[in-house]
């Protein structure tokens, strides 16, 4: 938890110091109303005493209770600020840190549980800061100074005080120590909730069209009982805080009214208005030390739940990416758009067995190198090392005669244009989609972008759309089909003219005359980069320079598509799978 209070900013700190002195204010001007009281209550009884005098002291309280609502206002306000100073800051550091994780990171703690942390472990912590900012400083101060007022009165009183904040500790104690593992199970509970829903709505169409709304129904209703069941059980314990506080509050102050009448009619007769008065002060000063252990019970139920969440949060924070940054940061290379492969082996960080094993090759600038396989066979995985979504496990990999390991991450990817499998739309505009490829620096102008969506072929139905390229897309790019997305994504690499493309299956959701007029156009305006091209079709690959020929993960297989014909049986077996002789043949 003290980890994170690092994230104050210095004017946080100097609020946080305001807010103590207001509430240390708000404590001083509510315990003296009791002395004013006390005066009145003598002044009332005493005969000859003057109205005037009665008023004034009257007139000292009202301005205490206003002074008082003064501090609390000004207090609220500004622990409200640094709250949310807190949970912003927080919030962008959390957000920032998943930024940087790598993938292996990113699938072990889950999608679902980074958003729960970034908004609901936020949330607690900013209640507590919120409340705990004054009630922590305002329930001690108060306690021990209405303790300092009372310790020269009647033993009895005292005892009787002392006994009831004993019995309230050890309340708050017991549920401490029951409710604590619970709210741990809590969070953990509402990241599968939130799983749930996620997959849910991200899968609504194959859910619908195989009639599975009941199965999916129940899945949720599984998740959503099981965290119910534990947070009823978290009220109920902690729902009994409240009652029992206040029947000791009473049952306290109904005691020394008892003690009271007993040490009043023992007292001579002169002292006797003496004892009332004290009585009056005493009762009022044990509640404020009582009502002080009650915010601190509230401030104790927030505290286990707040400290699981900063425990979560630590933990994201903590994360030790192991995609070191190298120290490589110029573009100007002796070359460009060359990559090399030298015998290369993978594996996924949980996985026993290799995916890739020893995969050599060299691409020029200007060639394409195309990859085939089953399924399974490691296409996708091997365009994943190239901008290094993850690290090789065996070999090296060089990008214009340099390391990837030795470059900085930014420097690396400003080289390449990478299209993935799945078509990713953001929302807002086409044209902010197309741009998306420079957004940081702007960089890429309409004329790029206009050239781009019309290599990609999808001018056509981009100028058909209301508002063309002011067109809005929805998140996710729902209100486009997939060939649409996948030719916008193409677009948007294509835009800010890297030295490398990437195109990782991305032509899949084409039909064949798109897919040949794309690739025609983007011959042409890629001509002097280089391009890696995964593939499922021949059609699509049968002109690159190079194809490599995976299977098992190994390269079984590399040469043009003439050349593979003759000597790679497995290339042959797709490609008579796919296409007629006569085809092959052309």
């Amino acid at each position: 938890m003290f980890k994170l209070f690092r994230n104050f900013s210095k004017k946080d700190i100097g609020l946080i110091f305001c807010t103590f002195g207001l509430v240390a204010a708000q404590v001083w001007l509510e315990l003296k109303m009791p002395d004013f009281m006390s005066e009145i209550t003598k002044l009332v009884q005493t005969e000859g005493s003057e109205m005037s005098e009665i008023l004034m002291n009257g007139g000292l309280m009202l301005a205490c209770a206003l002074g008082s609502f003064v501090a609390v206002v000004g207090a609220g306000y500004c622990s409200s600020i640094v709250a949310a100073n807190f949970s912003k800051n927080l919030r962008n550091k959390i957000f920032e840190k998943v930024e940087s994780l790598d993938m292996e990171a990113v699938k072990r703690l889950s999608t679902s549980s980074l958003i729960t942390r970034t908004t609901n472990d936020v949330t607690q912590i900013q209640m507590l800061v919120s409340m705990g900012t004054s009630m922590m400083i305002r329930s001690p101060l108060t306690a021990i100074w209405a303790i300092v007022k009372i310790s020269n009165k009647s033993w009895q009183w005292s005892a009787t005080t002392g006994i009831a904040v004993v019995i309230l500790l050890g309340l708050v104690g017991t549920v401490m120590a029951i409710v604590v593992p619970k709210f741990k199970l809590v969070q953990k509970l509402t990241d599968k909730l939130n799983g749930a829903t996620r997959e849910n709505l991200k899968g609504i169409r194959v859910v619908r069209a195989f009639n599975a709304e009941r199965y999916q129904e129940k899945k949720f209703e599984h998740s959503n009982a099981e965290l119910t069941k534990i947070q009823i059980f978290n009220q109920r314990i902690m729902a009994l805080i409240s009652p029992i506080m206040y029947l000791v509050m009473q049952g306290v102050a109904l005691l020394i009214y008892l003690i009271g009448a007993y040490l009043i009619d023992g007292a001579l007769m002169a002292d006797k208005l003496t004892v009332f008065s004290e009585m009056i002060v005493f009762s009022t000063y044990a509640m404020h030390v009582i009502m002080s252990f009650l915010m601190l019970a509230i401030i104790f139920v927030m505290l286990p739940r707040a400290q699981v969440s900063a425990e979560r949060i630590n933990e994201v924070l903590d994360e030790e990416n192991k995609l070191k940054d190298g120290t490589y940061d110029d573009d100007e290379t002796a070359e460009r758009g060359v990559i090399e492969f030298r015998k290369v082996s993978f594996k996924y960080p949980d996985a026993e067995e290799y995916l890739l094993r020893d995969i050599s090759f060299t691409a020029k600038p200007g060639e394409t190198v195309a990859f085939i396989g089953s399924t399974g066979s490691g296409k996708s995985s091997l365009m994943n090392l190239v901008p290094r979504f993850y690290d090789v496990t065996e070999g090296e990999i060089f990008v214009d005669g340099i390391n990837v390991k030795d470059y900085k991450q930014t420097a690396l990817r400003e080289k390449i244009g990478y299209i993935p499998q799945k078509a990713i739309m953001f929302t807002g505009t086409v044209a902010s989609n197309i741009k998306y490829g420079d957004a940081e620096r702007g960089a890429i102008s309409d004329a790029d972008m206009r050239a781009a969506i019309k290599v990609a072929q999808a001018k056509n139905f981009v100028e058909k759309l209301d508002k063309q390229y002011d067109a809005h897309v929805a998140q996710g790019g729902t209100n486009l089909s997939g060939g649409q997305k996948q030719r916008l994504s193409i677009a948007r690499a294509v835009a800010r003219r890297p030295e490398i493309y990437i195109f990782d299956d991305t032509f899949s959701a084409l039909d064949y005359k798109t897919d040949a007029a794309l690739r025609k156009d983007l011959k042409k305006y890629t001509k002097d980069a280089t391009s890696l091209i995964v593939a499922q079709r021949i059609g699509t690959i049968m002109h690159a320079d190079k194809i490599l020929v995976l299977d098992g993960g190994s390269c079984v297989g590399m040469g043009t598509h003439a050349e593979l014909l003759k000597k790679c049986k497995v290339y042959k077996e797709i490609a008579m799978s796919q296409l007629t002789q006569e085809e092959l043949n052309v």
